[in-house]
Formats: C-alpha cells, structure tokens, sequence
C-alpha cells in the first residue's frame, strides 16, 4: 500500500501540467517526462521500506535505484521529503509520528544521505562551510538540514515537522476531496502556486539568485489573484508565468517546488483527504495530451 500511495504521488506530480516543470507536454533539453515515470516506478520500492531506523539507507537505495533508470536528478528532493514522511506513515498518522521520525536520525542517516547526494550530484550543490556533503559527516542528519535550512525549503522541513507540507499544502488538497479524483490536474496546479507563492522556491534561488525567486513568488501569487482557473486573464497570466519560468532553458524551473507538490500528494492520499485517481486514469490524460 505504502509503495502505491509513493507511486502514485510521484506520477500524480510529473503528470500535471505545473508552470516551469517538465511534464507530458513539455520536455526540457536533457530531461523527458519519461525519465520522472521511470523515477517513480524505480524509486518506490526503496523509499516503501524506510523505517525509523532506516531513513539514510531507504534514500540511498532510492537514489541508486533511479541511477539505474536515469543518468539525471530527476528526484534527489522528492526522495528526501518522502522517506521520512513514509517511516512515519509506517507507525500511523503522519502528523502524529513525524517528529519523533526526525529526532530519531543520525550521524548514519547523514552518512548515506551523503553518498546518496553526491550519486545524485544536483545542478548548483556547491560548497559549505561545514557538515559539506564531500567529507564525513559528524552531526545526526536533522541538524545537518538545520544548518542548510534557510537556504532549502526541503532541509526546512526536517526542521519544522515538515511544516510547509503538513500545515500549508495539506489544506490545499483537502478543499479538493473526492471531487480530486476529476479534478487532479486543477488542484495540483493550484497547489504549485500557492507553495510558491508562500515560499519562493530555493531551487531557482540556487541556480539563479534569491531575486529571481522571490519575483517567482510574486507571480505565482499574481496568477492566483487573477483566478487563474476560470478566467480569461487569469489563464493568461498563468501562460505567461510558464513562458517566463521556461525562458532561460531550464534555470528557473521551480523543482523544489515541485518536490514538495509530491511531498503533500504523499501525505493527502496516506491520510485519506482526497480521493486519487486510478494510475490508469493518468495514463488516459497523458494519452490525451499526447494527441492534442
């Protein structure tokens, strides 16, 4: 049920049609919606084991598993906001088991999260000033996310309980319910945007600069003012936030964002706040847009 419901999410997320984002429509120079389905159906099995005393490894493996699929990141950060969600989820409520998850890891969760970095070798890593990935580490891994936390949104959620996910994405999908099954692609979409309109997104920060990513936030809020939805400009807006997220090849796309989009799937579905549709059902939208 656990690798599923991890399935699932990953698919849900690459398979909407986010601003800035690869997916069935949209392919960037050396990433192809293909290579984050491959991801997904490699990586599931490996997170789907965590446990309180094995979050290192299960990312490890995860990131060695998606090696194996694809030769890019495709999903370094998904694989680190998932694995603890999933050892807590193993113990029941996610809400309720979470923090205990994080105050449980160590210098050898740090040790394999580590190794499972440098496989993974993200656009725009550099250097730190301590606890840098290149050399052993020497604190449990929550207080290594602490030290990176104001610069990554998802070092921030081992911080904060995975706060920016429980407590603000989290109500998002759940105004959605059952009606998400029909309506997945809107509230995914909506989702992207009010994450990044709350956070600007610390991917494109890297990459780029801290004043291209808060000038994404202010866009991505821009969007939703205007309704984006339902109306003529606000769908307007929308395209026009997509072009200019896509107009320096793939610099600004806003991949922390989408991590954390798959983060809150994960954790709405386990909870049983939406109802998700069939793998299925995707496979019918992607075949839709494919065609058109």
């Amino acid at each position: 049920m656990i690798e599923s419901t991890i399935r699932l999410a990953c698919l849900l997320e690459a398979s909407a049609r986010k601003v800035g984002n690869v997916h069935p429509a949209a392919n960037f120079t050396t990433l192809k919606y293909e290579d984050f389905v491959r991801s997904a159906h490699a990586a599931a099995p490996a997170i789907a084991r965590a446990t309180t005393s094995t979050v290192g490894r299960s990312i490890l493996d995860a990131v060695n598993a998606t090696r194996t699929v694809c030769e890019h990141n495709t999903n370094l950060g998904i694989i680190l906001l998932l694995a603890p969600l999933t050892a807590a989820a193993t113990r029941g409520s996610i809400r309720d088991h979470i923090g205990s998850v994080l105050r449980g890891l160590t210098v050898e969760d740090s040790a394999d999260v580590f190794a499972a970095i440098r496989v993974a070798s993200p656009r725009g890593l550099g250097d730190a000033p301590s606890e840098d990935v290149a050399a052993a580490p020497t604190r449990p891994l929550s207080e290594i996310m602490e030290l990176a936390a104001h610069r990554d949104s998802i070092a921030a959620q081992y911080t904060t309980d995975f706060g920016l996910v429980v407590d603000h994405g989290l109500p998002v999908l759940a105004q959605y319910g059952a009606s998400f099954a029909t309506n997945w692609e809107r509230a995914i979409i909506e989702l992207q945007l009010r994450l990044m309109a709350q956070q600007p997104d610390t991917d494109i920060a890297r990459k780029c600069d801290w004043s291209i990513a808060e000038e994404s936030a202010r866009r991505a809020a821009e969007v939703l003012s205007a309704d984006w939805w339902e109306t003529a400009v606000g769908r307007e807006r929308l395209a026009a936030f997509d072009a200019w997220l896509r107009g320096d090849g793939s610099q600004r796309n806003p991949g922390t964002t989408a991590d954390l989009v798959t983060a809150v799937l994960f954790v709405a579905i386990h909870a049983g706040v939406i109802v998700a549709p069939r793998e299925a059902a995707i496979d019918e939208h992607v075949s839709r847009l494919r065609q058109s």
